[in-house]
């Protein structure tokens, strides 16, 4: 689904939580038509939207999207610098080495002059550059060791927020969460190579490299029994409606200020998605 259109229905539902667009890619539309959107996303949810911003990936970009692939950190760096001048109501005459903007302007006053840009971050330069130029960070598949050392030495140059999505899959069965875990860490070790190289460097190098041969073998039908269970524990949130809340709270000590749950369902989805619910709402209570 389109996230944009999700989140302008959402608003309207969800009339008090701050609304986030999670990682849209920085290719397939230009910075123009993104600050579009966010000025008229915040202006529908009245001053509560915050913009993820992500390079992606080369297969998605040239092969979903038919572009090319290239200097994703100039990219990004100039996408946010003609985002926020064109969110603070300027009109936008700018000259980059990736864009190249003549006479552009908002036909609306978005609420806020200053829309918060999230960047998603994988390797040490995109990290740079989102402490550099951005408000918070997006982070994904880290080893909990690891999270709470990068966040700890990068918040040392700047406090910026720090997010970080979190598999986390909830049932009475918590083989059955666990393995839906599973196979979940397992499809991004397949096809993501970037998360793959990633984990590979940082502990996983072994357990990486048996999930990619079961890939090459089966596909995604058995290589989630590649994963172990200590490599689940590290990187997701899964068990019982009664273990979220203490899983989830490791994640928050390790510094991250905003988890993000990415929802894994079980059976039936709107059975699995009330349950976490529950669980959620009764760790807060």
């Amino acid at each position: 689904m389109e996230c944009c259109s999700v989140i302008s229905m959402v608003s309207q539902i969800a009339k008090k939580p701050k609304l986030g667009s999670s990682i849209i890619n920085i290719y397939s539309r230009s910075p123009s038509l993104i600050a579009m959107a966010a000025a008229s996303l915040d202006t529908i949810s009245q001053g509560r939207f915050i913009l993820g911003l992500g390079t992606s990936s080369r297969p998605i970009v040239e092969d979903w999207h038919g572009l090319e692939f290239v200097e994703p950190l100039q990219r990004m760096r100039e996408y946010v610098k003609v985002i926020r001048t064109i969110i603070q109501g300027n009109k936008v005459n700018y000259k980059g080495k990736m864009f190249d903007l003549k006479n552009f302007s908002l036909l609306i006053n978005a609420p806020r002059k200053h829309i918060p840009i999230y960047l998603a971050a994988v390797n040490q330069k995109m990290l740079e550059l989102t402490w550099e130029i951005g408000d918070g960070v997006i982070l994904y598949l880290r080893p909990i060791s690891e999270l709470q050392k990068t966040v700890h030495r990068m918040q040392q140059i700047r406090k910026i927020e720090v997010a970080c999505q979190l598999i986390t899959a909830v049932s009475d069965d918590e083989e059955e969460a666990i393995d839906r875990a599973k196979k979940t860490i397992a499809f991004y070790v397949s096809v993501g190579k970037i998360y793959r190289e990633f984990l590979a460097r940082n502990g996983y190098q072994e357990q990486v490299a048996a999930i990619r041969e079961e890939y090459a073998k089966s596909g995604l039908d058995e290589n989630h029994k590649m994963v172990p269970d200590f490599m689940v524990d590290d990187l997701a949130i899964c068990g019982t409606p009664e273990d979220i809340g203490k899983k989830l709270a490791k994640f928050v000590r390790a510094g991250l200020d905003l988890p993000i749950l990415q929802f894994n369902p079980i059976g039936d989805v709107q059975k699995s998605f009330m349950l976490l619910i529950s669980a959620v709402a009764s760790d807060m209570n």
